[in-house]
């Protein structure tokens, strides 16, 4: 993904700071593929996300982002969603 949603990238490598981070990517391409959506329902979801929360750490955003496709979808809660990942 180009622009704002752009994965953070070392030597080509993502970067994560914590293991909830990589989990939340994880997750969002595992739900995308599960309901068979295009990517770009999720990118235009994580776009929103950090527009709406600048200052917002990204991977946050990813989690937000998660959450909306997740509830309007009626897949999981907000609150099942930040069980599963494990985020505190």
């Amino acid at each position: 993904m180009p622009g704002t949603a752009a994965l953070p990238r070392q030597n080509g490598e993502l970067v994560f700071d914590a293991p909830w981070q990589g989990r939340v990517v994880g997750v969002a391409i595992g739900v995308v593929r599960e309901l068979g959506l295009g990517w770009d329902e999720f990118r235009q979801r994580l776009i929103a996300a950090i527009a709406s929360d600048p200052e917002r750490p990204y991977y946050e955003s990813w989690t937000a982002a998660l959450e909306s496709l997740v509830t309007d979808r009626g897949v999981l809660t907000g609150d099942a969603l930040i069980g599963r990942l494990a985020i505190e």
